[in-house]
């Protein structure tokens, strides 16, 4: 197995992106109506249940689940890489802040039979503003995406950008969304034997800053600027 393994470290990751300005999208359904009446009586309850569920709408909607072979792979963002903040001078003051970024969530799902390879389906939401010492409106963001042999060797990384565009606001939220193919050595090796990695490209500063848990925070639920991202 282990061999078998080892032979991926020359695979390659191919993407295909859609993406654009994301908007939350709310799961399960606000409930059956009942008569009239009952509309009536229940018009506050109502209300509120509505808010409810709008507050705890999913950020991103689970992908379908597919039939495979063998389990997935295991996806997640590295801590280190999940937040870019833009520091003047390394000195983590407000006023300092230029442009920032959260990656918010990520849904998956893939497929694979026999000794096909591993068609890996993915979501990324990002969450990001233009902070009091930025320069102009506009960034270009770079994320990554890479395949490691779980909890061992990087058997590939490939990086992607997000141009944007802010509006007066300096908030935008992009929806990411990419599909990559792992080759597998064998019918014997798994999605469970891969781990996908995604966080942004940051400095080492930056990195120590998101280790360090401090931060400054990206208002939720804020309205979505413009925001132009690569295709």
């Amino acid at each position: 197995m282990r061999r078998a393994l080892i032979a991926l470290s020359a695979a390659l990751l191919t993407a295909t992106a859609v993406a654009g300005p994301a908007n939350a999208q709310l799961g399960g359904s606000m409930g059956r109506q009942g008569s009239q009446t009952q509309q009536q009586q229940s018009r506050g309850n109502s209300a509120e249940e509505a808010q409810e569920q709008r507050r705890r709408a999913p950020r991103i909607a689970p992908l379908s689940r597919r039939a495979n072979a063998g389990p997935c792979p295991y996806v997640k963002i590295l801590y280190d890489a999940a937040r870019y903040v833009e520091m003047r001078d390394n000195q983590p003051r407000l006023a300092n802040v230029g442009f920032t970024g959260e990656i918010e969530g990520i849904s998956a799902d893939c497929e694979y039979r026999e000794g096909d390879p591993i068609q890996l389906d993915m979501q990324m939401l990002f969450s990001l503003g233009r902070g009091q010492a930025a320069a102009g409106q506009q960034h270009t963001y770079r994320y990554w995406i890479a395949v490691t042999e779980r909890n061992r060797a990087i058997l590939a990384k490939t990086y992607f950008d997000v141009p944007v565009t802010f509006d007066a606001s300096g908030l935008a939220q992009v929806r990411e969304e990419r599909s990559i193919t792992i080759p597998r050595a064998s019918e014997e090796v798994s999605g469970g034997n891969f781990e996908v990695l995604v966080g942004f490209d940051v400095t080492p500063e930056m990195a120590a800053f998101n280790r360090s848990g401090s931060r400054f925070r990206i208002q939720p639920g804020a309205p979505a600027a413009t925001a132009s991202t690569a295709q």
